[in-house]
């Protein structure tokens, strides 16, 4: 196991460029800042402006069928029910080949066109919690996103493999969701 986790780190030190364990970077007009926090969890904070309304973007991060197309990593999401309060929703992530695929199911809140909240409740990734804020600007023609989330690592990886992957999947994944956001 250690082997693998060493592995792990060095392809994703030399697949990724690095800024110190806690930092900001800009990529692709996406704004990220990782940092761990004292109980050892990874917390990222990212922003992005999209040029759709606030209702195109909401559909869009709730829609399981377009998930693996936004989220990196994402195999599969299924929505296992729903009441008034929101959903229950279930994920499977590849983050890597060397990792087997996680499971993580998450209790979602949300509040229409503005909040998506998500909490881990079982699975791989046991303690989890994050959430999408959804802001119109120029008069509701687009959208501030802003994603905060944070985790403990899944079964002892080291926090600073975990923080890579983090600082990598935040990005992309916002951009992914412009990209989806955008399309006619």
């Amino acid at each position: 196991m250690r082997l693998i986790v060493l592995a792990l780190s060095l392809s994703t030190t030399l697949a990724t460029s690095v800024v110190g364990a806690e930092g900001d970077e800009r990529g692709g007009d996406v704004e990220v800042s990782m940092r761990q926090d004292a109980q050892g969890h990874g917390v990222v904070q990212a922003r992005t402006e999209i040029a759709a309304p606030p209702e195109v973007v909401y559909r869009t991060l709730l829609d399981c069928d377009r998930a693996a197309r936004i989220m990196p990593g994402v195999r599969r999401c299924k929505v296992v029910s729903s009441d008034a309060a929101g959903e229950i929703r279930e994920h499977v992530v590849r983050f890597s080949f060397f990792l087997p695929p996680l499971r993580s199911t998450s209790r979602v809140t949300l509040e229409p066109n503005r909040l998506i909240r998500f909490t881990c409740i079982r699975g791989d990734i046991r303690a989890c919690e994050g959430a999408w804020r959804l802001t119109p600007i120029d008069g509701g023609r687009r959208t501030q996103v802003a994603y905060d989330f944070w985790a403990s690592p899944p079964f002892g990886l080291p926090i600073d493999l975990v923080g890579r992957m983090m600082r990598r999947s935040a990005p992309a994944a916002l951009q992914a969701l412009r990209r989806e956001c955008e399309r006619p």
